[in-house]
């Protein structure tokens, strides 16, 4: 059975009126998975995170002046993207905790595969630098989570949003035991994550693509270069930074992929979670800005999920 955790703390995290990353969003998500055809997923509130859990990933006095910073009351801008508001912590933490919690949920055999529907995204955030609307890096501290608690040897992080998760990057860059792998549109904010970026082990897989590239090149990117990658790494946790705003009409960028696009890749990545990693799949949403594209991209994501 698949899980689906999340949060109405999440809505919380108020961004200035006109902002893309809004809680309109997780209402959207919220509204597909509340269709019939959703009835079978195992729903559960994602719990709070701690800090222990942050610092796998980010630094100390980072996370402590981020906890300081955050606002009783108004809104402090971070930088020219990044806001936060008096809700901003706990919808935060509240992301930290889902990644985590599906992640036991996956790892102790409870459930075959989660969706972690949380906001605000996480995978901009570095080890010490919040940006592009995030602050902690849910998908990074769950592979950590994993190693540690669990013992595993190799996880891999997929990444199909759009925009290349730098933060995520940042944190394995040195690792050998965790490897990233990224489809994204370039040129694009952040401006990371050209092929030639492959991290010291070799374990940082970039797949670029261009304005208006479309299908058939995202899934030649995938066939061609990152599945390749992922099965000789064999992970034992396959963890995706589910991004959805590649989907056509999203205003963010133009790759123009389509929801079917989504629910291709997600079936590629679970029979890679079946070849090494039992079907273990961890999957946190990140990016996604138009709220019709986004409500029928994770609809063709959870569908794939929950046939497992």
């Amino acid at each position: 059975m698949t899980l689906l955790l999340t949060h109405t703390a999440c809505l919380d995290h108020v961004t200035p009126p006109g902002h893309p990353e809004r809680p309109d969003r997780l209402r959207a998500v919220a509204e597909v998975l509340g269709e019939e055809r959703f009835k079978p997923l195992v729903r559960g509130e994602a719990p709070e995170g701690s800090l222990d859990s942050v610092t796998l990933c980010h630094g100390e006095h980072y996370v402590g002046e981020l906890r300081h910073i955050a606002p009783q009351s108004g809104m402090i801008y971070i930088d020219g993207d990044t806001s936060m508001s008096p809700g901003t912590w706990e919808a935060v933490m509240r992301g930290v905790g889902g990644a985590v919690a599906a992640t036991d949920a996956v790892m102790s055999g409870a459930h075959q595969n989660a969706f972690v529907a949380v906001r605000p995204p996480g995978h901009h955030a570095e080890v010490s630098k919040p940006m592009g609307f995030c602050f902690f890096d849910n998908v990074a501290i769950a592979a950590r989570h994993a190693q540690r608690k669990y013992g595993i040897g190799r996880a891999a992080i997929v990444d199909f949003d759009v925009h290349h998760g730098n933060g995520t990057q940042d944190i394995f860059w040195h690792d050998p035991t965790v490897m990233y792998c990224s489809t994204h549109q370039m040129p694009l904010f952040p401006g990371t994550g050209a092929i030639g970026e492959r991290g010291e082990h070799d374990t940082i897989v970039n797949a670029p693509l261009a304005s208006e590239d479309g299908s058939a090149k995202f899934r030649a990117a995938f066939e061609n270069l990152i599945l390749p990658q992922l099965q000789k790494f064999s992970p034992e946790l396959v963890i995706i930074s589910a991004g959805f705003d590649a989907h056509y009409r999203d205003p963010l960028a133009s790759l123009n992929l389509k929801a079917e696009d989504f629910g291709w890749v997600t079936r590629k990545l679970m029979d890679v979670a079946e070849t090494s990693a039992g079907g273990r799949v961890v999957s946190v949403l990140e990016g996604g800005y138009d709220l019709q594209g986004l409500k029928e991209s994770v609809a063709a994501h959870v569908t794939t999920l929950m046939g497992a």
